[in-house]
């Protein structure tokens, strides 16, 4: 799957207007666009950009002398052998250079986006099962967790959220070769503010929530919220596609609804778990094989547990609804989920207790994970949940969570989630403290162990029959970071090795 040669030229053509500022020389691009040097192939455009860390400039020379055709960045450079682009801001540009590299492969699909704070992996699964009953098997995914391309699929789970332009357009340009007809695309905070979705054509937008998370990076809630809203505004930037109308699918539940919906679109479609919610669930029962539902005469149901997954299959539904899908297919689409990769996901070991493992790593999610392992309990029976906190990231998270799982799990175990290069017994402290504010006890309802491994084992250790362990915070991920090393790890898998008998030893807080 390689494109005829293009013109620079061609490429820079599809930026937008305010971005290009100045071009030296034109040459034919052979190879793809990319953002690290490392990666060029003889005959690609690299795209010099500043980064967190490094300044991509500094390694133009290692670029041309691996062959590159052409070089875009943000400098004012003048004496360079082969063609340069100077841009307003290279990060938002290699988007747009990518898709046209690639013939724009998302103009050649029906394309859902699907971003908020918590759910959007669980709605973009839902909905890739049900287009893909809906179109025989032609639809495609690129999630946090994995991407579907048809003929094969590609593991995304180790820390990263949307991959980098370069990847989603090579992806996407994938999909099509394969012929597939529609994708689903999970769209983050982080890379829909840093441009990584840029040069999508999108046609329907889905949002499940906008809470608590990331105000590390976005400085503030209107900046994240604003962050988000970049999805909305790309149904209007995007090219029509023949009887495909632009839509937006909004959690009305949301207190941020109206912001959403005051983005232009050709439909906008409300739902919510309110009654007041244009589209709402009714009859709703929560049974040991699933939750039931009906939207009108329509009959549903879900295997997946917990009002939040209602909502999270409500919006499925809606935004299938909106592409023409039957309730039939609908609900045969969302039947064949039977679970998440780290979305309330059980560990069976033949122990008399339930084991989950669950992604909530925001305040709202560990908020309503806890209340939904809560109405699992048998009575006198105890919850008890192990997370920890990200270093360098959201600081005031580390007290929120900790004051929810105080009020709401009967054993708190804190422990390590990718501490990076603060101090873990710093971040576990504030959490103590928040535990303590709330009328914790440490050593009786809430403890301190830093290794994971440990803190999953004395949580198994610990239960009884028809307690509840539940690990929050790491879900899918395959790894975590201490320091910058980022070391092997799977929450699924040690929590199965605590449930065998041993903790798993493969961080460097293990003993």
């Amino acid at each position: 799957m390689t494109p005829l040669p293009l013109p620079f030229s061609r490429l820079l053509a599809a930026l937008p207007e305010t971005q290009l500022i100045r071009v030296t020389g034109d040459a034919d691009v052979t190879a793809p666009v990319v953002e690290s040097d490392a990666e060029l192939e003889a005959g690609g455009v690299f795209v010099a950009r500043k980064g967190l860390s490094v300044d991509g400039h500094a390694f133009i020379p290692r670029a041309i002398e691996r062959g590159a055709a052409a070089i875009v960045g943000e400098r004012e450079i003048s004496d360079l052998p082969v063609p340069y682009a100077q841009v307003q801001n290279a990060q938002e540009a290699v988007g747009y250079l990518a898709a046209a590299y690639w013939d724009y492969p998302s103009r050649k699909m029906i394309v859902i986006g699907v971003t908020g704070t918590n759910g959007k992996t669980t709605v973009t699964t839902l909905i890739h099962s049900i287009l893909k009953v809906a179109t025989e098997n032609k639809a495609g995914m690129i999630s946090t967790v994995a991407a579907d391309l048809g003929d094969s699929t590609a593991d995304t789970g180790l820390h990263v959220t949307t991959p980098g332009a370069p990847q989603i357009q090579a992806l996407l340009a994938q999909m099509v070769a394969n012929g597939l007809t529609h994708c689903v695309l999970e769209m983050t905070s982080h890379g829909l503010a840093q441009g990584r979705l840029n040069g999508v054509d999108l046609d329907v937008a889905v949002l499940t929530n906008v809470t608590h998370e990331h105000l590390d990076y976005h400085g503030s809630f209107e900046n994240y919220r604003a962050a988000k809203g970049r999805m909305f505004q790309m149904l209007s930037q995007s090219q029509r596609k023949p009887s495909v109308p632009k839509m937006a699918v909004i959690n009305a539940d949301d207190p941020s609804a109206d912001y959403f919906a005051s983005f232009p679109a050709d439909k906008i479609s409300l739902y919510g778990l309110r009654e007041n919610a244009p589209v709402h669930p009714d009859n709703v029962q929560y049974e040991p094989d699933g939750t039931h539902f009906s939207i009108g005469g329509d009959q549903f149901s879900t295997r997946l547990a917990g009002a939040f997954n209602l909502s999270n299959s409500l919006a499925a539904v809606v935004a299938a609804g909106a592409l023409g899908i039957g309730a039939d297919r609908i609900q045969a689409g969302m039947l064949d989920v039977t679970l998440i990769p780290g979305r309330m996901e059980r560990i069976d070991e033949r122990q008399n207790f339930t084991a989950i493992v669950d992604f909530a790593h925001t305040p709202d999610a560990l908020e309503k994970v806890l209340a939904a392992a809560r109405k699992m309990l048998q009575p006198a029976k105890r919850l008890i949940v192990v997370f920890g906190s990200a270093g360098l990231r959201d600081r005031e998270k580390r007290r929120m969570m900790a004051e929810t799982s105080a009020r709401l799990a009967d054993v708190t175990i804190l422990t390590a989630e990718d501490p990076r290069t603060e101090s873990l017994e710093g971040i576990l402290q504030i959490m103590a403290d928040a535990c303590t504010s709330q009328g914790g006890i440490e050593g009786e309802t809430f403890f301190r162990v830093p290794d994971r491994g440990d803190a999953l084992y004395q949580a198994c250790q610990m239960a009884q029959a028809g307690d509840i362990v539940i690990a929050c915070g790491k879900g899918h991920e395959q790894s975590m970071c201490f320091g910058t090393v980022e070391y092997p790890w799977d929450d699924r898998d040690a929590l199965r090795a605590a449930l065998r008998g041993a903790p798993l030893r493969t961080l460097p807080t293990a003993q």
